[in-house]
């Protein structure tokens, strides 16, 4: 029987979202599904139908990702996408994907961007890996920064409505210096960021950092409380630390590594350039685990090129293959002065999945070579185009979307 694939209405949406939910034991409630409507339409999620029931779906935020020169790029931040287990392996989530792009397309957003269940799933469907991050799991007593000056700035705990008001203040700050980072709405930041979610653990504590009155770093933590013969096993998980400048980042670690009564303090997505690694005494008690972080996904590579600034004077004609959204195939030229397509003899080939890879700036052309990924076609153009692409800092999404 044939599956018809198409965007949500409002009654559908929760059973649209139901395919990924089975995944993490359960079904979205009523109350949920009204808190997810405001930061995700129902216009906005597509749902596969056979014989009249949802056997899968797929969402997909609207939001605008930093890209390297500070501009907010519309995307599709890509979410909830399940199948069935009744019906994996007939072509569902392929179609879902071909839907949703062309959708995304015509909406006029340049860039898809998600984190991947299953990396192995989405390089066919033209997303590459764009970012690394990291998990940390430090003991407290291993906690001491090297050779810090005093603090600048006084930590203060904060309500939820307080926080709803002073951290986009820090966060926007950072956003737009930040490759890979998304605007968020004042609904996003009280759905998302700053409420007790289904499976969190502990009560969500937030607090900020002023420097002579200013917010310039916050961060919310949740304590996983544990006591055995009186010797304290708790565990602080950050949820989020953001400093507007190095000293406030620096400080606002520093209050967050001298809590009480915590044995251990874990953290998640920390990217390969965050400032703990030079600012602890022992930054391998930390034990980084690094993973997968961004994949991205040029639906318009015109566009997406043209929104992002470059380094250096040359050029580079990439020659981009994109069987899933042929619309981005052939050959596009790329200086500090723009990007156009091309007749001229192109400089690298390359698939589109490998530069969604580079487009953020979180893999070189260099690595990317290295890996078989693209093909050198003039000599001298991989050095060319990592000139071009190169950035100061490695991209970074704190939190999972």
């Amino acid at each position: 029987m044939s599956v018809d694939v198409r965007t949500c209405e409002r009654d559908d949406y929760a059973h649209a979202l139901a395919p990924i939910w089975h995944y993490f034991g359960g079904t979205p409630s009523e109350e949920e599904t009204e808190r997810f409507l405001r930061i995700l339409p129902h216009d906005r999620v597509h749902a596969a139908f056979e014989n009249g029931a949802i056997v899968g779906g797929a969402g997909a935020y609207a939001f605008g990702t930093t890209v390297p020169g500070g501009r907010a790029v519309p995307t599709a931040g890509v979410m909830a996408v399940g199948v069935m287990p009744t019906h994996r392996r007939r072509g569902i989530l392929s179609a879902l994907m071909r839907r949703e792009l062309d959708d995304v397309h015509e909406w006029g957003e340049p860039l898809a961007m998600l984190y991947a269940s299953e990396g192995a799933i989405y390089r066919r469907f033209g997303y590459g890996l764009a970012s690394i991050a990291g998990d940390i799991a430090l003991p407290r007593a291993n906690g001491s920064l090297y050779d810090v000056p005093p603090p600048s700035g006084h930590p203060r705990l904060v309500s939820e409505e307080e926080a709803a008001e002073l951290f986009p203040q820090v966060y926007d700050r950072v956003r737009v210096e930040t490759p890979g980072m998304f605007t968020r709405t004042r609904d996003w930041w009280e759905i998302r960021r700053l409420s007790t979610g289904r499976f969190a653990k502990g009560e969500q504590v937030r607090v900020v950092l002023d420097v002579d009155g200013t917010p310039e770093a916050y961060a919310t933590y949740r304590i996983e409380s544990d006591m055995q013969h009186m010797v304290s096993h708790s565990v602080l998980q950050v949820g989020e630390a953001m400093g507007a400048t190095p000293h406030a980042m620096r400080d606002i670690w520093r209050f967050l590594l001298a809590v009480d009564w915590i044995e251990t303090i874990r953290g998640s997505f920390l990217p390969p350039d965050h400032p703990l690694f030079l600012l602890l005494a022992e930054p391998r008690r930390m034990a980084w685990r690094a993973g997968e972080a961004l994949w991205v996904r040029l639906v318009d590579v015109g566009e997406a090129l043209s929104a992002r600034t470059y380094a250096g004077d040359g050029s580079v004609a990439f020659e981009v293959a994109d069987e899933f959204c042929p619309w981005n195939a052939g050959r596009w030229q790329v200086s500090a002065s723009g990007t156009e397509q091309t007749q001229a003899e192109a400089d690298l080939r390359l698939g589109v999945d490998v530069l969604g890879s580079a487009y953020l700036g979180g893999f070189t052309f260099w690595e990317l070579q290295r890996a078989g990924r693209v093909e050198e076609l003039r000599s001298g153009a991989i050095g060319r185009a990592d000139a071009l692409f190169r950035t100061d800092r490695h991209p970074w999404c704190p939190e999972i979307f």
